[in-house]
């Protein structure tokens, strides 16, 4: 990739949205129950390297928001896809060092359509990754992203040895949120997030393909906390996996730490799972710089005696995944937009 990133990262934030100029904002937040903070839509790109700038971010890796969509393969939203894949190529290609990005895919049950990008994506564009919402579709006609139908696209991405990063979809349950004060975003993604990860572990579908690394959006959702509950009661009721292996399957998955780091959470998840599958994020521009940096905040508190620790989840463990992300140093990473 042409992208050109950093030696020694301070800061690689794995979870920051593109938000492209033909979105209906007052359309997606009254789907989501949400208010986008103000000033954060219209995006472009040199509002994002100020917000970085200001954090101490050094690169973020964009993806589309996780909204639902159609479930039907049409010209439109193959050419969206590739749309959205290439504004966001030019993000990166005109500010090498701050941005990569998790090139989007048509609707799943395109099964073809998403075959075709997916290759695009990593053969023309040389991705850092996939993006995936945690279903496609809505009501009766959804599928979560380990359904059998869509087993051709994880064979393709295994082919990859792709990096994949799963955010819940903001779809509405079968019930009204609770409160105005608890949207889509707050009540219903991280339990999406959660399904998702459960249905991928139950199904077999994380197992068979090993070489595909998922990140997991928001510590995971609930998944931590639920992992033991899906371990023994799926078991029970006909899982070809054994509790010990759904629980090692769970602990596969990477985690970052968007709108999730505080000291319960952490404490749970560095139980749970090895240092190296924590990841750092923000959900900028989604939410306020001051809200993210409650999170980065409650990060860095809790791992403040422990330097290792800390910039493991800042930066390094990215590197793991993208060790492209190594090569510039800090140096030429700042100020491009001046």
């Amino acid at each position: 990739m042409s992208c050109q990133h950093l030696k020694h990262p301070r800061s690689i934030d794995v979870h920051h949205h593109y938000f492209p100029l033909d979105i209906d904002k007052g359309k997606a937040n009254d789907l989501a129950c949400w208010r986008t903070p103000p000033g954060s839509l219209p995006w472009y790109a040199e509002k994002s390297i100020a917000a970085m700038d200001a954090a101490g971010i050094d690169v973020a890796i964009l993806s589309l928001p996780a909204i639902p969509t159609t479930i039907h393969a049409t010209r439109e939203s193959r050419f969206r896809a590739r749309q959205y894949n290439l504004s966001m190529k030019s993000m990166c290609t005109k500010y090498p060092s701050r941005f990569g990005f998790f090139a989007t895919l048509p609707p799943l049950h395109d099964v073809e359509g998403a075959l075709e990008e997916i290759t695009y994506a990593f053969n023309e564009l040389h991705v850092d990754g996939i993006a995936l919402a945690s279903s496609y579709g809505s009501g009766s006609d959804a599928k979560f992203i380990g359904d059998t139908l869509f087993e051709p696209i994880w064979a393709e991405l295994n082919k990859h040895a792709a990096v994949v990063f799963v955010h819940g979809t903001q779809t509405p349950s079968s019930v009204p949120v609770p409160s105005p004060l608890l949207g889509l975003p707050i009540s219903e993604v991280p339990n999406e997030t959660f399904k998702a990860a459960a249905h991928l572990v139950v199904t077999g579908c994380k197992r068979r393909y090993p070489r595909v690394k998922v990140i997991l959006a928001h510590l995971g959702g609930s998944t931590v906390m639920l992992a033991p509950r899906v371990a023994v009661l799926s078991e029970y009721m006909g899982s070809e996996l054994t509790a010990d292996q759904i629980l090692e399957d769970f602990k596969s998955f990477y985690f970052e730490t968007a709108l999730s780091a505080y000291e319960p959470n952490l404490l749970a998840l560095n139980a749970f799972t090895s240092p190296d599958k924590i990841l750092f994020g923000t959900d900028l521009p989604a939410v306020s710089a001051k809200m993210a940096d409650w999170y980065t905040n409650n990060l860095k508190n809790h791992f403040a005696n422990d330097a290792e620790k800390l910039t493991g989840i800042l930066g390094v463990n990215a590197l793991q995944l993208f060790p492209r992300l190594s090569l510039v140093n800090n140096d030429s990473t700042r100020n491009e937009v001046l």
